[in-house]
């Protein structure tokens, strides 16, 4: 695209809008913002939109967001009268913009004739896609960036199905979009008109109340079997978990529950915390300084729009030990599992699903239990959308997970569910306590028996386009000129996705088996500017497992850093 064109555009054609107006005066004469902003479009793709808040058509804008809104509606439109008469849902969370872009996306949806069913305030991602499927909707649409920090906003699509939108629904989406006139292409019906028309419809709480039974009913162990007075703090990061989490866990019984008074309400610009991922220690600060106070065996953290959930559990030395999305993973296929052994409900056809970047030890411990475990690519859209194929092939669903600390717990929710894993893991934790022990000692009784996994994830970040650039440069390298061995250990062999594995679609993932079975990936992030490393090695002991694991990083962080 020719940036400078496309910015002379904008500024012939944009009416109104004085906030984006002001952009576009103030990056007068800076080629590179120019460059930056206006130098392509912002991707459309399986995970919807998402980018910085800002004027220009690579940022998330009301020109931007409308845009897409039409060429959706567009879409709907075309599959028949059912589609636009069932409608959409529409939730967002707690960021910049994000009302004012749930609001445009209800006018418009409205303005084309198609129901529109919304939320009076932000609400969890896992309610969104819980409501999809209640209501029986044809898509939804979420206003949220997850956990990228305050500069950003997003835009997830979902599909009947309750998942978001696999590859071959978003292309078709993408072509009628791209139908769309930047200025003068979108309908827009005022949002008192489109609820007068019974067009758009403001969800009450009684939607709230069916999500919140749901996650109830999903409890594994109750009564005297759990230790209820567990101290437990929780942090919403100032997202849309804070009522959700903090009802449940009180619902179900638990008495000692803090949550972390800074980051209680929501906060857009995330003041308490700045980068308001639960991934990343840091986030914990204040909590671990609660946890401290109220001497807590957990703590639990839900990112801002609670679909991801991170943990640290009270250690021996007396802080916390942060667990990384494998740890917790394995640690709630176990829990999951050794209850429903327990209570005689472990179905003989039960199946779990993982990405192809997480670790294998839940692979193992299913097989321990006689569950099959199956593999996607990246993704909730593709973990839960396994799911119609479970069914279809008489398997019974039990858990999806990847180590980017998602994990699905329910059918009925297709998406990665904080608001159920935190329920989750408190139940575990209190009755794991109940038996003397926390979530570490439970961990290493896993390593003990199953083998001692041990892995690594880093992730460059390169922003913007020459960002890009060079990582699409890191992937051209390593397929032309492949290593033959890492951490001194040789390559046994290298499977590329970029054309499809087997019966997992194709994807720009490159895998590398050793010869010790130990193994790593790389791949581009698809919703962050960043490049991913993960590796994964099963040792004898921690000591040996963590050693390769530091030598195999080591290696593959030379070769991809010599790529200029």
């Amino acid at each position: 695209m020719d940036a400078m064109k496309v910015y002379q555009e904008w500024k012939d054609k944009l009416e109104g809008y004085e906030n984006l107006r002001a952009q576009l005066d103030e990056i007068e004469g800076n080629e590179e913002e120019i460059t930056e902003r206006f130098g392509k479009e912002i991707t459309f793709g399986t995970a919807g939109l998402r980018g910085k808040i800002g004027v220009g058509c690579n940022c998330m804008n009301e020109i931007v967001v409308g845009r897409a809104t039409q060429g959706i509606a567009d879409f709907i439109k075309e599959q028949g009268k059912e589609y636009k008469e069932r409608g959409l849902v529409i939730a967002h969370d707690c960021r910049h913009f994000s009302k004012e872009f749930s609001r445009l996306v209800a006018e418009i949806m409205a303005a084309n004739g198609i129901k529109v069913f919304t939320f009076p305030d932000l609400r969890p991602t896992p309610e969104l896609a819980f409501t999809i499927r209640k209501l029986h909707a044809a898509s939804g649409i979420n206003i949220t960036a997850s956990h990228n920090p305050k500069e950003y906003n997003g835009y997830k699509v979902y599909w009947e199905s309750g998942a978001q939108v696999m590859e071959e629904i978003a292309d078709q989406m993408l072509a009628k979009i791209n139908q769309v006139d930047y200025f003068g292409g979108v309908t827009r019906m005022d949002f008192e008109e489109g609820v007068e028309k019974g067009l758009i419809e403001v969800l009450s709480d009684e939607m709230d109340r069916s999500y919140l039974d749901l996650v109830k009913s999903l409890s594994l162990r109750d009564g005297e079997e759990l230790d209820k007075d567990i101290p437990i703090v929780y942090t919403p990061l100032n997202g849309a978990g804070s009522i959700p989490v903090r009802t449940i866990l009180k619902e179900r019984g638990f008495t000692n529950v803090h949550i972390v008074p800074e980051q209680k309400d929501p906060d857009p610009d995330f003041t308490s915390v700045g980068y308001p991922n639960p991934e990343d220690t840091k986030a914990f600060k204040l909590a671990e300084k609660l946890g401290l106070s109220v001497g807590a065996d957990i703590l639990i953290a839900t990112d801002p729009d609670s679909d991801r959930l991170a943990v640290e559990v009270k250690n021996n030395e007396g802080g916390y030990t942060a667990l990384n999305g494998n740890q917790t993973g394995v640690l709630l296929i176990n829990y999951i599992l050794e209850s429903l052994d327990e209570t005689g409900k472990l179905p003989a056809n039960g199946a779990m699903v993982k990405s192809i970047v997480t670790g294998e030890m839940g692979t193992a411990i299913c097989k321990a239990y006689g569950v099959k475990m199956f593999e996607t690519l990246t993704g909730f859209k593709n973990i839960c959308g396994k799911i119609p194929y479970l069914e279809e092939h008489d398997l019974k669903y039990l858990f999806g997970y990847e180590e980017s600390i998602g994990y699905a717990i329910s059918p009925d929710v297709r998406d990665k569910d904080g608001i159920s894993a935190a329920m989750y893991l408190s139940e575990a934790s209190a009755y794991y306590r109940k038996k003397g022990k926390t979530l570490l000692n439970v961990l290493e009784d896993l390593y003990e028996k199953y083998g001692y996994y041990k892995e690594d994830q880093v992730s460059i970040v390169l922003e913007g386009m020459a960002g890009a650039a060079r990582i699409s440069r890191m992937m051209e390298a390593l397929r032309a000129d492949s290593p033959k061995e890492f951490g001194k250990v040789a390559v046994k062999e290298v499977i590329d996705y970029k054309d499809g594995y087997q019966d997992i679609d194709k994807s720009n993932v490159l895998k590398y088996i050793l010869e010790d079975e130990s193994w790593f990936s790389v791949r581009p992030s698809g919703t962050e500017p960043k490049i991913k490393l993960y590796i994964y090695v099963k040792g004898a002991s921690e000591e040996a497992a963590l050693n390769e694991v530091a030598e195999i990083k080591e290696d593959i962080l030379a070769k991809l850093y010599s790529v200029e």
